[in-house]
């Protein structure tokens, strides 16, 4: 069976998905879930996923059952990932806002200064547009058993919201300063985990807490 759109013609999205239904039904013998999927293109919203999905029934490449979890069949073929794709990727851009700093917030102005950019392979993103990416090099060991140290740098995707055990970078108004801390919401106050054994958690109303993005991936800083 043909499909109804040329692949090429999907979106990059699209693909990415395609690609990973079909390596996980080779490697298991069964789709994968939505939640899956999201996961693995780097997309939190199972909502989007879902979009994509019935765009690719659409266009002809699969068929859905909303009967059960995993209800998604390919019926038609997928071009095969090329190798050298990879090997062809290029580096992409992430806006560097140096050490966290007490008493100044993340900036949230557009960009535009290259001399204040770290580079970084594609696959550090997991799928996020590098334009949701910023970077930040981490000041203190409040998260060292989360593998995170003093003078390494993560990439946050810029994001107003998190769930429960999410490691964030909070702007704290009532205090005027920024840290990084896992994100639990509890009876109506935040609470934020510092991964130490030696560290007490900050206590805070949800109001006083801005959260400003989520941990997406770690540069070990060679000590």
């Amino acid at each position: 069976m043909s499909p109804k759109k040329p692949y090429n013609k999907l979106s990059k999205r699209q693909q990415a998905i395609l690609q990973y239904v079909k390596q996980f039904i080779d490697k298991n013998g069964y789709p994968p879930t939505i939640r899956e999927i999201g996961s693995q293109i780097g997309v939190a919203s199972t909502s989007v996923v879902n979009y994509n999905l019935n765009k690719l029934v659409e266009a002809g490449y699969i068929e859905r059952s909303d009967r059960v979890s995993r209800g998604i069949r390919l019926v038609a073929d997928i071009p095969a990932r090329k190798k050298s794709v990879k090997a062809a990727q290029q580096n992409v851009a992430i806006p560097y806002y140096g050490r966290i700093v007490a008493g100044e917030p993340i900036p949230v102005e557009a960009f535009d200064d290259p001399d204040k950019a770290i580079e970084v392979t594609p696959d550090m993103l997991g799928g996020i547009d590098p334009s949701e990416v910023f970077a930040l090099e981490v000041q203190g060991n409040s998260m060292i058993d989360a593998m995170i140290s003093d003078g390494d740098i993560v990439l946050l995707r810029r994001q107003e919201t998190a769930r429960n055990g999410d490691m964030v970078a909070v702007w704290l108004t009532t205090r005027g300063e920024t840290t990084l801390k896992r994100f639990y919401l509890e009876n109506g106050r935040v609470r934020l985990q510092p991964a130490h054994p030696t560290m007490e958690p900050i206590f805070v109303s949800p109001d006083e807490c801005q959260i400003q993005g989520k941990i997406i991936s770690i540069i070990r800083h060679l000590h």
